[in-house]
């Protein structure tokens, strides 16, 4: 691996793990409702509380914050859908964009209320100015604002003041927007302006390139949507190329706004947590694991791609510069690779690279980092998905020592572990299950006939395929394989399911134990308590977390990215 290419990265994430250090501090005083330099916002806050008859003081339980959630997203998502099925006779649609199909339209509605961003059409071309504004940079601003919320009040639920109360979902909600998503997408929009992303609502424009052909070059308003696509972790780019599209990214300083954006608020929320419960250090040792995790992920990608496909090679192919096929050529295959595993622990799932192009082990990597989803993670779904993570460990190690286990000051109790248990177990249920059933239903509905362009290549790696677009739309990723035909009415249903169940799972297991915790009083940590924030307990986590999801998947690695590996070097 090239040294020089490293340093800078190394760099990179350590200065912006000093401004999530900074922003969680700020984010604590915002959510504990103290004195920050955007108090001014107040007035407008209120006058939006009133106007939609919200009374932001009224404190909810577990099951009030809940039905709030799915009462507010339902209706969101309804909107969406309904814009998305009639687009093409609304305004702001200069290129004459069609309506999409009811099917395609409810798993893009889908997919931006959670947080996914699984994209079945083509940005520039599927979806008008309007419906890019209104639909899709709407959703992402509250999706993200929702798993805010949802981390929030489950963090609320472990503080040492004991009550029935975990908050109010619509102030979270109203908070995460106001306070922490608009301003930094505000800075970030102005920033991305500077380094030459278009902001316009012209119409596409018809070039002459060098070779005397005619193109079609779509514009717009794309520096609106950007900065919210990467902070809220959801990755839904303004064009179908997503980041390796010159409008969206187009030099080296975007590049590196890019991975600021992306990892910042994630690591953040760590910070936050850390400064909201006053448990700095067990956050300091989960920030130290979710950084192994990084690393451990995202180094296998990197050095696959960096010493280049033996298969090219044999052919009497230059592979001096790694495994370019489907790469960013401006990156080169180190960053392009770096950035692909950021985008896999993060689950922006935002690309600069095709992910189908990557060497076949890297698919192994990939598909645990999306499994796991708690090495930093999603903005508050990271944290949701630590949590079940922290229970499980906290009970094994428990065990371990002949103790109770108790986790901030408050004991684990039987229906804590098996609801964290029940929301582990969905993840591999759902991705197995869809998986065995997409290929169940090519190979003996269709026989194998792959004129519906199921798949666009042969043997091992169609499997990896279907398990890569089923677990990147459960864990809210949204990245896929290209190969993949998904714009059917099979892939748009089953994805949807997928994603439904890999957004509310979670948040709804979470709130439930966040429930149960509040109820129960707390108590000081004793010499019979376990201690969470040591590196020995750091050490358990890690290989709970790692044991569980290699073990839950190891069949399907041997199936998929193992066996195409194993047909490559023979």
């Amino acid at each position: 691996m090239d040294l020089h290419s490293v340093i800078p990265i190394i760099i990179l994430i350590a200065a912006v793990l000093l401004l999530a250090l900074a922003f969680g501090k700020y984010m604590a005083a915002v959510y504990q409702e103290k004195q920050t330099w955007l108090n001014f916002l107040k007035p407008v806050e209120s006058w939006i509380c009133r106007f939609c008859g919200i009374n932001p003081k009224q404190q909810m339980d577990w099951k009030q914050y809940t039905l709030a959630l799915i009462a507010i997203n339902l209706i969101w998502w309804l909107m969406s859908f309904l814009l998305l099925v009639f687009q093409a006779h609304l305004p702001l649609n200069p290129a004459g964009n069609p309506s999409m199909s009811w099917d395609l339209a409810f798993n893009s509605s889908v997919s931006f209320l959670t947080s996914t961003d699984l994209q079945h059409y083509s940005g520039e071309s599927g979806a008008t100015y309007f419906t890019q504004i209104s639909v899709f940079t709407f959703l992402q601003f509250v999706s993200a604002a929702t798993s805010l919320a949802a981390g929030v009040a489950i963090v609320r639920g472990f503080a040492k003041k004991s009550s029935q109360s975990i908050g109010n979902f619509f102030q979270d909600l109203l908070l995460s927007v106001t306070r922490v998503l608009l301003p930094l997408c505000i800075l970030a929009a102005v920033l991305l302006l500077f380094c030459g992303v278009p902001m316009n609502f012209n119409r596409p424009e018809t070039i002459t390139t060098l070779q005397g052909e005619q193109v079609t070059v779509a514009n717009g308003p794309v520096a609106a949507m950007l900065p919210i696509k990467e902070l809220g972790s959801n990755g839904g780019g303004f064009f179908g190329a997503n980041d390796a599209h010159p409008f969206e990214n187009p030099n080296i300083s975007s590049f590196i706004i890019h991975v600021v954006m992306v990892l910042l608020l994630p690591a953040s929320f760590l910070f936050f947590v850390g400064f909201y419960l006053d448990e700095k250090k067990l956050a300091q040792m989960v920030i130290g694991i979710m950084l192994i995790g990084l690393v451990m992920l995202t180094i296998p990608i990197m050095l696959g791609e960096i010493y280049g496909n033996p298969a090219q090679q044999k052919l009497g192919i230059n592979i001096s510069h790694g495994n370019m096929e489907g790469k960013e050529v401006r990156l080169g295959s180190t960053l392009s690779s770096f950035y692909a595993g950021l985008n896999i622990v993060v689950p922006a799932g935002t690309t600069v690279s095709a992910h189908d192009s990557y060497m076949p082990l890297a698919g192994i990597y990939m598909l645990l980092g999306m499994q796991i989803d708690a090495f930093f993670g999603g903005v508050g779904s990271g944290w949701i998905n630590m949590l079940i993570f922290l229970i499980i460990a906290v009970f094994i190690g428990s065990l371990m020592i002949g103790r109770t286990p108790e986790l901030f000051g408050r004991k684990v109790t039987l229906r804590q572990i098996q609801a964290a248990m029940i929301v582990f177990l969905f993840q591999p249920l759902v991705c197995l299950g869809l998986t065995g059933l997409a290929i169940s239903v090519f190979q003996y509905i269709f026989h194998g006939n792959n004129g519906l362009n199921w798949f666009g290549n042969n043997g091992p790696h169609n499997f990896t395929t279907a398990l890569y677009e089923f677990t990147s739309s459960y864990s809210g990723n949204g990245s896929n394989f290209a190969s993949l035909g998904n714009n059917t009415v099979f892939w748009n249903l089953t994805t949807a399911f997928a994603m439904l169940c890999g957004r509310f799972i979670p948040i709804f297991g979470g709130l439930y134990i966040a429930g149960l915790m509040r109820h129960q009083i707390y108590t000081p940590a004793s010499a019979g308590t376990l201690k969470t924030d040591t590196a020995s307990f750091g050490v358990l986590l890690f290989f709970v977390i790692v044991v569980l999801q290699s073990l839950s998947m190891f069949s399907c690695f041997v199936l998929g990215p193992i066996n195409e590996h194993l047909h490559l070097i023979h």
